[in-house]
């Protein structure tokens, strides 16, 4: 345990968020918690739920309608076919990387992931002692882990990508998704998809990488693009052989996911709410993408999520400093790239639209304020 402490990084915005909230005009474009209500018919479940007394275990891998109606939905959406036996509910994307790298963790075998990417992953994997292995990513490999990377590679257990990207709000383009999926299955490592995100995609259409192989791991959630970060509640989908091994797993650390977050999780995927949550997140990207390039340089047009990843190098060579600065003199709190990783992190931010449009534009006339100052 004490290794892992010694490891661990702090998670940056969360730190930034607690003291953004004791700010009562703070502008809040750091965490990445849509600010819009879930489908209201998700929000009476719950309330129902509670009222008919369903508060007691569900089975370790959750509601067989939930898997069901899960299953269901990437037949719908990707047209592709999961059998419900394969799914899994979570305890957010938290608790199925938890299990995930459990399963994978293997003594010798490192879990390669980008720098930048999300932090928690590497937090994962030195909590259940895997060896993270860090493959830097930029404008010049499209913010993709390229195939020809990893080729040469040895002693890979499990490779971690996010499409769309956290910091970034990359899309993986398709082929380099297939090359990397082929890859692995060659070289003998697990493909593991983080698709948290998907749903958020504003400008083409996203790939589960189901669509590509049976044996990928696909880790997603009902946090983002349906409105219940609360709630705690994702999914895995898993090959067949692995799903007593992450069933044993869960029994032992979690028992099951949230029981009456489940029953309010069946009433999540309608569409017509679901159209006009990525329409107002669209209409926000366009806003906030159209005001920070002409202040920063942005080496990827955001594609999906809810994040913008500039360089402020022409201000400040110190991400942590100027986010520090911003928030205490503008109480505009954004994100440092550090949180993501050592690949040139201390010359990005991230900015999280993740607010209504007025309130990002007050946000950036604070911005703008700032740097003439500055």
């Amino acid at each position: 345990m004490k290794k892992f402490i010694d490891k661990i990084s702090p998670f940056i915005v969360m730190d930034i968020l607690a003291k953004a909230r004791t700010m009562p005009d703070a502008v809040h474009m750091e965490v990445g918690e849509p600010d819009l209500a879930p489908f209201e018919k998700v929000t009476e479940a719950y309330v129902k739920a509670i009222k008919d007394g369903k508060s007691h275990y569900t089975p370790a891998r959750g509601l067989t309608e939930l898997r069901e109606t899960i299953a269901h939905y990437y037949q719908k959406k990707y047209g592709v076919s999961v059998s419900p036996d394969r799914v899994i509910v979570t305890p957010g994307t938290s608790g199925a990387f938890m299990v995930v790298f459990a399963l994978l963790a293997d003594p010798g075998k490192r879990l390669l992931l980008s720098d930048p990417s999300y932090p928690c992953y590497r937090n994962f994997a030195y909590f259940l002692g895997a060896e993270p292995l860090f493959q830097k990513i930029s404008r010049d490999t499209h913010y993709e882990i390229l195939p020809d990377a990893v080729k040469s590679m040895q002693d890979i257990g499990a490779m971690v990508i996010s499409s769309p990207a956290n910091p970034v709000g990359n899309v993986y383009r398709e082929s380099t998704m297939k090359d990397l999926i082929r890859l692995s299955e060659e070289k003998g490592f697990r493909f593991v998809s983080d698709e948290i995100y998907h749903g958020l995609v504003y400008d083409e259409q996203e790939h589960t990488a189901l669509e590509f192989s049976d044996s990928v791991i696909v880790v997603n959630s009902f946090s983002k693009y349906f409105c219940m970060p609360g709630y705690r509640l994702g999914w895995m989908i898993l090959p067949e052989e692995l799903v007593r091994k992450a069933e044993i797993i869960i029994q032992n650390i979690f028992i099951a996911a949230n029981t009456p977050a489940q029953y309010a999780a069946l009433e999540a995927f309608d569409d017509a709410y679901l159209q006009n949550v990525r329409d107002t997140f669209r209409k926000r990207r366009d806003f906030l993408y159209g005001e920070l390039k002409n202040l920063f340089t942005i080496d990827a047009a955001p594609d999906g999520a809810f994040y913008i990843w500039a360089d402020v190098s022409r201000y400040s060579d110190n991400s942590m400093e100027f986010c520090k600065e911003l928030l205490e003199q503008k109480a505009v709190a954004v994100t440092p790239g550090i949180d993501f990783g050592s690949n040139q992190t201390e010359h990005y931010v991230r900015f999280a639209y993740t607010q209504d449009i007025a309130t990002l534009k007050a946000g950036v006339e604070r911005l703008k304020e700032f740097l003439k100052e500055g």
